[in-house]
């Protein structure tokens, strides 16, 4: 086992020595403008942040990051749902002159915490992971900085109740990134 994680990690630190490869490292942070899918389910304005990694090789990358995020909705009734989740998206980005990216990708969400406005625990009524898929656009800076805007739509029904309709989460983020660490060119 040890000599397969040392034979990986060779190949790896070759491929990125030797190689148009890219290996970057950064933090990023922005606004979520979060809602589900209910008919009277009205959005709300929070925010995300977290670490995110970049594997880059010519003009395509692969972006996994981790992040904080929450979400949830505001009612027509005045009531509201506060979501937690840890989101894992993994992104494709395609590069064209200039840094300028789209994106695509899988996003995987656990969820930490759920409540209402009155702070009623409401994590048994809602499933404990959410699958969704992300599209966007961003810039990439020469000098480290990340600008992103991403629509993130579900695709799995977060609801936990029989009997109730389909509940699947919507965001839209715009954020922010820095990267503190860069291996390759």
């Amino acid at each position: 086992m040890k000599k397969t994680i040392l034979t990986l990690s060779l190949l790896f630190i070759s491929l990125i020595g030797f190689s148009q490869a890219k290996l970057e490292i950064g933090l990023k942070a922005g606004a979520n403008f979060a809602n589900t899918n209910v008919d009277d389910a009205n959005s709300i304005t929070s925010f995300h942040g977290g670490a995110y990694g970049l594997i880059k090789l010519a003009n395509i990358g692969i972006q996994p990051e981790i992040l904080f995020s929450k979400q949830g909705s505001e009612f027509d009734d005045g009531s509201e749902i506060d979501l937690s989740y840890v989101n894992v998206p993994v992104m494709l980005k395609i590069y064209f002159p200039g840094g300028l990216n789209l994106q695509a990708g899988p996003q995987f969400g656990i969820l930490t915490n759920a409540e209402d406005e009155d702070g009623t625990d409401l994590k048994d009524a809602l499933k404990g992971s959410d699958l969704s898929a992300g599209v966007g656009a961003g810039w990439d800076a020469p000098f480290g900085l990340q600008a992103n805007v991403r629509y993130i739509f579900g695709i799995s029904d977060i609801n936990d109740v029989a009997g109730v309709d389909e509940v699947k989460n919507n965001t839209f983020q715009v954020s922010i990134g820095y990267s503190l660490f860069k291996l390759g060119k």
